[in-house]
This record gives C-alpha cells, sequence and structure tokens, in this order.
C-alpha cells in the first residue's frame, strides 16, 4: 500500500489551540487521529491530547494488523473518557474536560473508523465526497427529523451544540463505527475538526483537494481558506489526510547479506623428518627393548 500523508493546523481567532491530532504509521497500517478539544469547557486542549496519547499507545503496542477494528477504535473513546473521569476525581477537579473525536484505521487499502461529536471524516473520489460521518450535534438531529433544512444547519443559532463528546459528563457517549469500506486508488480520507467544515462545504473541500501540490500544501491552502473566511471569528483548524496512490504490496526491505564465512584457519605444516635421524632413532630403541629383554630372562633363570 503506497500513499501520502499531509496535516495542518491553524489557531484561527483563538487565544489558545484546543485541537490535537497523530499520524501512526507502521508496516501492517496507518491510523489517523483528530481531537477537538471543548472549548467551553476547562481542560479541552488536556482530553484531546489524552485521546491522542491513548490512540498511539494502543495501536504501536497493540497486536498488527488489528483484527477487530471498529472494537479497537471504539475501545480508544472510551479509555479515553474513562481516563478523563478517573483524573477528574483523583484531582478534584470541578469539571471533566471534554473532547471529540475522530479516528481511522486504514489497513490493506481498507478504512475503519469511529468518531464522537461533530469532528468529521470525510472520503473524497475524484473530488466528490462519497461518504462522510453524522455529526452528533442538535441540529443534526433538528434536520434528520425534517425540522430544518441542510442549508439552515449553517446559520442555526446552536450549531455548535454537540450531543456525544469524550468526557465533560460521567456516562460514557456513544461512539458510532464504521467499518470496511474498501478505498481505490486516489481516494483521500480527510478528518478535520469544525474549524475547516464550518467554514468550507463538501463541495469547497473536494474541489480544493484536486488543486496541484503536496498533500501538505493543499491542506495548508485548505486551512488558510478557512481562516480567512470565518475572519474575525475563525476556531482553530485542524486537518489530516491521507491519499491513496496505489494498493501494490511495498517492496520487501532487502535482507542484508550474511556476513562472509571465516576462513580456515592453515593447518599446521607437516614437519620435515629426516631420514637417517629416524632410522637411528628407531636403531636405539631396538637396541634398548633387546638388552631389557635378555635382563629379563637372567631374572627369571
Amino acid at each position: 500500500m503506497h500513499y501520502e500523508t499531509g496535516v495542518a493546523n491553524h489557531l484561527g481567532n483563538r487565544n489558545s489551540n484546543q485541537d490535537r491530532f497523530d499520524v501512526v504509521e507502521t508496516d501492517e497500517g496507518v491510523l489517523l487521529v483528530l481531537a477537538d478539544g471543548m472549548g467551553g469547557h476547562a481542560g479541552g486542549d488536556i482530553a484531546a491530547q489524552v485521546l491522542v496519547d491513548i490512540a498511539r499507545e494502543r495501536y504501536l503496542n497493540g497486536t498488527r494488523p488489528v483484527a477487530q477494528p471498529g472494537r479497537f477504535l471504539a475501545g480508544i473513546i472510551l479509555a479515553a473518557h474513562d481516563t478523563l473521569v478517573t483524573m477528574t476525581a483523583e484531582q478534584d477537579l470541578d469539571n471533566i474536560p471534554g473532547t471529540t473525536a475522530v479516528l481511522c484505521l486504514i489497513q490493506n487499502g481498507h478504512m475503519d473508523w469511529a468518531h464522537v461529536g461533530d469532528s468529521r471524516l470525510y472520503l473524497f473520489r475524484g473530488g466528490l465526497p462519497v461518504f462522510r460521518t453524522t455529526d452528533h450535534s442538535y441540529v443534526e438531529q433538528l434536520y434528520r427529523h425534517g425540522v430544518i433544512s441542510r442549508a439552515e444547519q449553517d446559520s442555526h443559532p446552536r450549531r455548535n451544540h454537540i450531543t456525544q463528546c469524550i468526557g465533560a459528563m460521567p456516562q460514557a457517549p456513544e461512539v458510532e463505527v464504521g467499518k470496511g469500506k474498501v478505498m481505490r486508488m486516489g481516494d483521500i480520507v480527510l478528518l478535520c475538526s469544525d474549524g475547516l467544515w464550518g467554514a468550507l462545504d463538501d463541495a469547497q473541500l473536494g474541489l480544493m483537494l484536486q488543486q496541484d501540490g503536496s498533500l501538505d500544501e493543499v491542506l495548508e491552502r485548505m486551512a488558510m481558506r478557512a481562516e480567512q473566511i470565518s475572519y474575525p471569528h475563525s476556531d482553530n483548524i485542524s486537518v489530516v489526510a491521507l491519499r491513496l496512490n496505489s494498493l501494490a504490496a511495498a517492496a520487501p526491505r532487502p535482507r542484508p547479506a550474511p556476513p562472509p564465512a571465516p576462513a580456515p584457519k592453515p593447518k599446521d605444516p607437516v614437519p620435515h623428518v629426516d631420514e637417517d635421524k629416524l632410522k637411528s632413532a628407531i636403531e636405539q630403541i631396538e637396541e634398548a627393548l633387546r638388552t631389557y629383554q635378555d635382563e629379563l630372562k637372567r631374572r627369571d633363570s
């Protein structure tokens, strides 16, 4: 699997950046992670970092490839929630820090994902958004019940009110899991915080992804454009993406050649034998044996 990844992050018109993201690469696949700390709660940046840290640790130290990706991803989210609840109790904090999260695991051209809140995952194919996650938000519920139109969502006064998150409250969130979507060559998986999609609609995102340049360059232009459109009320803007260039397996890494066998040690040379000295020594030994035998015979008699 050959691919390219890219990231971009802008502070926007905020005093602090509570977005966190990561791209964790191994020989078996890639884990994309994005978390948007809840600015209305103290410690949103801490909550987002907890999610990212747990995701990295579990992926790198777990069994790969992951056999049950959906369960694995949901487990990361729930573990982050439990960690925040426990941390709040141990440190006697007034409020539980909160964050949204979206994660995507790509293995052998298959993508699995999980999310909580309104940070989104998109799958773009030829510039078209063929899939995106459904926000856990108040206005999304209104739209699905036919109360408002899709266009009215963008201007609704409660459009930033989310219905599910990690932390912020003791009960665990309802994690939405997607599984087994097959990717094609040229597909782009994009994860982003609401600072990006709140300024650029799906069509604009797809169009900008078709621009020339590296994925890092394209995402940077997208983040800059979102910041300009939202000025002077731009939120933190974070985006992580992967473009699949080929499903072919990467060429195996050449194994180092074994070290050459040590040269055999030369045998000790056979010493030269002086034939005359050898003959003389044998005669002396024989003479000594005859003398010894004669002496034994005299003693026996």
